[in-house]
């Protein structure tokens, strides 16, 4: 049992500042809407968390790497939960100025991006310490990620409805602290950080050039990057602009789209489990491509063709299943490839490259809609989904996929 701890240490911390996220990302729109009645102000206060996040955690790669991820971690959920624990205090004292939440704000977003990368770079060393294989580990962190992404919301959403956002917005600053203290109790010092000696003269752009320059020459994680880039922006599109879109004019309204969206999550939930299960004994390169075949393109035709509700759920339930499979490759994948002296650096770019269609999924799905219609974008999302994943997949790096298989990367960072 002792050797599991550092694993259920990881998935601990990372489901309670997970959750705390997801609480905060409805309670501090819904606190500055009705504190303010803005929808500009709500609107840039969202802009302040996810901008920090996603630049932060893009440039944070080599000081995790220097520091080391537990000590990464640890601060970053102490400095969340300040930041919003002052956020209800300055309100309490009436000393809450506009700029002074847009500042408190970028602080946790600024926060939670080094800190989410940190615990999942410490994964692998987990996985290793219980003796437990990648597929599994990432199964499970795949498991974690999706019930705080369902549960989160959920919680939120109640939270801002009896109690007030402020109240859940507490809610949200306990979580943080709670991850930091798990994280300090259950992981061991030291734990995913180099051995002395490696790499500790480095500057930070020596470092980050590294990180860079190991994932432009491992063409199996850029091909899977610009693949989950395009699919993610697909994603956005989707779930921000054509499904509401279509839920309006269809007639069927948020509740089916509601529906639709908790069927896929919990699925989703129950695939990742499957996979944490039995993904260490398949092949990866067939069920991976099966899996996004089934997890993409159906759910853009299904709406398409106007299917009953009943087949539009099944679609929906088919496709979060099958994307429980997904991740636990890409992670187990990732980790073996990319030595551990490099793990921020490189998963630091990974993320930042894969997010960066996100924030343009909801403009150009909102400008194709306008222009052509919802059905014909929704075909056309869906034939894009099904070439990007199967083209992408005739190509050779991808039978690269089990050649690690099992065994951890212990190559050096490359010379300049």
């Amino acid at each position: 049992m002792a050797a599991l701890r550092p694993m259920a240490g990881v998935l601990a911390a990372m489901a309670v500042a997970l959750t705390g996220t997801r609480v905060s990302a409805i309670a501090l729109p819904w606190f500055v809407l009705t504190t303010t009645g803005s929808a500009v102000q709500t609107g840039l206060v969202a802009f302040a968390e996810m901008a920090p996040y996603v630049l932060v955690k893009a440039l944070a790669g080599p000081l995790v790497d220097r520091v080391g991820p537990r000590r990464i971690s640890w601060t970053a959920d102490v400095s969340s939960a300040t930041a919003a624990a002052a956020v209800v205090t300055l309100h309490a004292l009436g000393l809450l100025s506009p700029g002074a939440l847009i500042a408190l704000v970028a602080v946790i977003g600024a926060a939670r991006g080094p800190g989410d990368l940190a615990k999942e770079i410490m994964v692998p060393e987990a996985a290793e310490r219980g003796r437990m294989p990648l597929e599994r580990a990432t199964g499970l962190m795949g498991v974690t990620e999706r019930l705080a992404q369902t549960a989160g919301p959920a919680a939120g959403g109640a939270a801002v409805a009896l109690l007030g956002p402020l109240t859940a917005l507490s809610i949200s600053a306990s979580c943080f602290a709670l991850g930091s203290v798990v994280v300090a109790w259950a992981l061991p010092r030291g734990m995913g950080r180099q051995a002395p000696g490696q790499g500790e003269d480095e500057g930070y752009w020596r470092r980050f050039g590294h990180g860079l320059a190991f994932l432009r020459g491992d063409r199996l994680l850029l091909t899977v990057v610009i693949m989950i880039g395009v699919t993610n922006l697909l994603d956005a599109a989707f779930s921000q602009v054509l499904a509401p879109v279509w839920a309006k004019e269809s007639g069927h309204g948020p509740a089916v789209q509601g529906l639709n969206s908790s069927v896929m999550g919990l699925a989703a939930v129950g695939g990742s489990l499957v996979a944490a299960m039995v993904a260490h004994r398949m092949r990866r390169r067939p069920v991976f491509f099966v899996a996004f075949l089934l997890a993409g393109a159906p759910r853009f035709i299904v709406l398409a063709v106007d299917s009953p509700v009943w087949a539009m759920v099944a679609v929906f339930a088919i496709s979060g299943f099958s994307s429980g499979f997904l991740n636990p490759i890409l992670g187990a994948v990732s980790y073996e490839r990319v030595p551990q002296q490099l793990f921020g650096r490189v998963n630091a770019l990974k993320d930042a490259l894969a997010w960066a269609g996100i924030p343009l999924g909801g403009l150009l799905g909102g400008a194709a809609v306008t222009a052509a219609g919802l059905s014909p974008v929704l075909l056309g999302c869906g034939a894009a989904y099904a070439l990007t994943t199967n083209l992408a997949g005739l190509r050779p790096e991808w039978r690269e996929m089990d050649r690690l298989r099992g065994r951890r990367a212990h190559a050096t960072a490359p010379a300049d």
